[in-house]
């Protein structure tokens, strides 16, 4: 299909796989049909959500699924992945629930993906715990038992860096703690889960399975030797620590005696092969040394006393949540990999990316999608093996600490009247869509 350049976005490999994700908490609602989530006590609190919202309703996905299929099957996705909320399953008839959504994904040709933890873990839990790994291993294998004569692609965790960071470092996610470097444990033990589910997927004859985790180029902030280190930290914590245990089997340098209990052990374990990683993107960070006092990013406020500050990007257009423009960023990163683990890199999935805008007519969203799609298109003919692309989101939902305030949807929803109506870019990916596929 043309762009503003006049030019086609070029063909995709044969059986790349295209398509839309969302999350359990951030869509489904029912919350009175489940057990409560650690989101659910943090947005309790005042103060927390910044338009005091809560996921209570969202969009009411739970009982609105057939009609949410429906936009998939219209939109032409080949791959839906959603996320499968553990307080749920943990309920009277929850998992009837995923039962059903699996089901008409199905009989609406669209393949089931998904993710085994999307940062709802059931209140009673604590990530600081180490048995929390072993109680989501069983829970994997629940799910498995119960879904896995459908579903053949499977994520183990999303974004166990941001759950780490907001959740557990900084409280701005839930649930909601300060606890800055003392919560490595947590990244230790969601790793750890990491392994544990793979071996559980594993056991009940899954052959497809990945992680999700976020990425993106960090850049310093000037050529001084202070910003050069601290960016290098901060790559460290965002693109290393959460992907080498996974790919290489050890952690950074320094970063191993950091962690709780038999750390080789339990490296062994988190190695286990996936069939591929994916990668979230989003945008890159300009990172510098620590300027003494708190700073803000993306709508984020980081505290003061980290070995770093992150800086604003000048020069780019940036989404309506304040995130720099940066397509040739996701062409970075995943070159960048590429050079970093050469043959250990296993094939690589999009599991997210996507852009806050508002507005039905999204000719914004449409431009962000388009120029992303072909900066991915140019990592694979840098020689990165990239299997699949999935925007984020299919539809508004509600966007964690910023509740319904950034709409992140290719369909709009009206949160009073929970109507849903595609957007521009919904009719875009269609398109997309249609023109990569051979001709019949």
């Amino acid at each position: 299909m043309a762009t503003d350049t006049g030019t086609a976005i070029p063909r995709f490999p044969p059986g790349f796989l295209w398509g839309v994700s969302t999350s359990a908490h951030q869509i489904e609602g029912a919350a009175e049909e489940r057990e409560p989530s650690v989101w659910d006590v943090f947005t309790a609190g005042p103060g927390r959500v910044k338009d005091g919202s809560t996921a209570a309703v969202a969009c009411d996905h739970y009982h609105r699924y057939r009609e949410d299929v429906s936009l998939l099957a219209g939109l032409g996705v080949d791959a839906y992945r959603f996320s499968v909320s553990w307080p749920r399953v943990n309920s009277p008839g929850g998992a009837d629930f995923y039962d059903r959504l699996v089901d008409a994904l199905c009989e609406a040709g669209v393949r089931p993906v998904p993710t085994l933890f999307h940062w709802d873990l059931p209140a009673h839990l604590d990530w600081l715990d180490r048995d929390t790994a072993a109680r989501f291993a069983d829970h994997v294998a629940v799910v498995a038992d119960r879904l896995g004569d459908r579903v053949h692609t499977w994520i183990t965790l999303n974004e166990p860096a941001e759950h780490t960071l907001l959740g557990h470092a900084i409280g701005a996610h839930a649930p909601g703690r300060h606890l800055l470097f003392d919560a490595l444990p947590v990244a230790h033990h969601q790793l750890l889960a990491h392994g544990l589910a793979v071996r559980a997927l594993r056991a009940a004859g899954a052959t497809d399975i990945g992680i999700a985790n976020s990425h993106g180029p960090v850049w310093p902030a000037s050529p001084e030797q202070a910003d050069e280190e601290a960016a290098g930290f901060y790559d460290l914590l965002l693109n290393r620590l959460f992907a080498e245990p996974v790919i290489l089997g050890a952690y950074p340098e320094g970063m191993g005696e950091l962690m709780p209990g038999d750390v080789e052990a339990d490296l062994e374990v988190i190695a286990e092969p996936v069939d591929w990683y994916g990668v979230n993107y989003y945008a890159p960070a300009r990172v510098g040394a620590p300027q003494g006092t708190d700073t803000e990013f993306g709508g984020l406020t980081v505290p003061a006393g980290l070995p770093f500050s992150v800086r604003e990007i000048e020069g780019r257009p940036v989404t309506d949540f304040g995130w720099p423009v940066v397509p040739e960023g996701l062409t970075d990163v995943l070159t960048g990999f590429r050079e970093r683990y050469g043959d250990r890199l296993p094939p690589v999935v999009i599991t997210e990316n996507g852009c806050s805008y508002e507005g039905v007519d999204d000719q914004d969203r449409i431009a962000y999608l388009d120029a992303h799609v072909r900066a991915l298109h140019r990592a694979i003919e840098a020689g990165v093996d990239v299997r699949g692309y999935f925007v984020w989101s299919l539809m508004d939902n509600f966007e964690w600490a910023e509740g319904y305030a950034r709409r992140f949807g290719l369909v709009h929803v009206d949160f009073e009247s929970l109507e849903r109506t595609p957007k521009a870019s919904y009719h875009w990916f269609r398109e997309l869509l249609r023109a990569q596929r051979p001709p019949s």
